[in-house]
């Protein structure tokens, strides 16, 4: 009898949470005078279906769980979406009625209203590149190179690189002080902010401080969250990271904790897998992985304002068993040119951006 009566109980609980959960809702977000996508310059307008006309005291509206407004009776609310991050929106909608409240939820997506112009570009000078260099990471700092670099494992050969951060010679190729990370460490994008190199790793979710002189390795700082690390530059103050999707982290640089972030999106569609990022002149440049192009991002709201078209030097390179993408940015202030490269490939690029 006591086995019944303990199935009796289970069955009784799982009979009471239904008939909870089928509880009628009364009040709904009108739907019908949503459009899907928004921009930043659109004003969004809200109310709630009543279809019993029961009495309404107020309803308080939650744009991704920050009060947007609240709404007297059963009145509209307007909102301007100016200052909102382009990207998913979640929207709240929590109705008080006659000492009740009910919550109902739904979503917007606001995208970027600039269409994005084709650049064009000559090139300058090129130079031979390590063609072992599986490269995630490029930087101009003092007029010297640096590179970090995966241990990726070829497109034709199957034999994996070596991890590593490097100062190199850009005008020769040669590398003339290289450490490198245990294989079982994979190494991302690289950036230089007061006389350290930060380096990211691609799924051991933590990165690494080092000396830009010596290279000596000064602390090691776990990702604020689980994710993967991409592409990493700094606009001097800040570091600016990315994870693989669309999104782009600011990072405190002592804590590597998230101060803010942003979504990059070229006119209505979000641009997932932004890679290896250099800052130039307030404008993150930065590699989308597998594409031949670059992508230029104003960092305040995430739209990308401007395309390049490299795909005409993967036919310049030597085509190697282990060529892989297009992969490396790195901006010389003191010749203002754009230093472009790729994983594996033979040759570096000096490139010099016409409009």
């Amino acid at each position: 009898m006591k086995k019944y009566n303990v199935l009796a109980v289970i069955l009784l609980g799982v009979l009471i949470s239904n008939c909870d959960s089928t509880k009628e809702s009364v009040f709904s977000l009108n739907e019908d005078i949503l459009k899907a996508q928004y921009f930043q310059k659109d004003n969004l307008s809200l109310e709630i279906l009543n279809p019993k006309t029961q009495k309404i005291d107020s309803v308080v509206y939650m744009l991704n769980d920050a009060k947007i407004g609240t709404a007297k009776n059963d009145s509209k609310l307007s909102f301007a979406l100016v200052n909102q991050k382009l990207g998913y929106q979640n929207i709240k909608a929590t109705v008080y009625s006659e000492g009740n409240s009910e919550l109902d939820s739904t979503r917007i997506e606001i995208v970027s209203d600039i269409e994005p112009k084709l650049l064009s570009y000559t090139i300058v000078n090129t130079y031979p590149h390590d063609t072992s260099a599986y490269t995630q990471g490029l930087e101009f700092y003092r007029d010297t190179l640096y590179e970090g670099t995966g241990n990726g494992a070829g497109n034709g050969t199957g034999i994996r690189g070596i991890s590593s951060l490097r100062k190199t010679d850009y005008k020769t190729g040669k590398v003339f002080k290289k450490i490198e990370l245990p294989m079982e460490y994979f190494g991302e994008g690289i950036t230089v902010l007061n006389n350290k190199v930060y380096q990211l790793t691609y799924q051991n979710n933590e990165g690494y401080v080092y000396n830009a002189d010596t290279f000596f390795k000064e602390k090691t700082l776990p990702y604020f969250k689980k994710m993967e690390g991409w592409g990493l530059t700094s606009n001097g103050k800040n570091l600016y990271m990315n994870d693989g999707t669309e999104r782009i982290h600011i990072l405190d640089p002592q804590t590597f904790k998230q101060i803010d972030y942003f979504n990059v999106y070229s006119g209505g569609t979000k641009i997932p897998s932004v890679n290896e990022m250099e800052w130039i002149d307030g404008k993150i440049y930065s590699n989308i992985y597998g594409k031949e192009a670059v992508v230029i991002i104003n960092p305040k709201n995430g739209a990308v304002e401007f395309i390049i078209n490299f795909a005409d030097l993967k036919k310049k390179i030597t085509q190697l068993p282990d060529t892989d993408v297009l992969n490396g940015i790195a901006y010389n202030p003191k010749t203002k040119t754009l230093f472009v490269t790729g994983k594996n490939w033979d040759k570096m690029f000096e490139i010099k951006i016409t409009q």
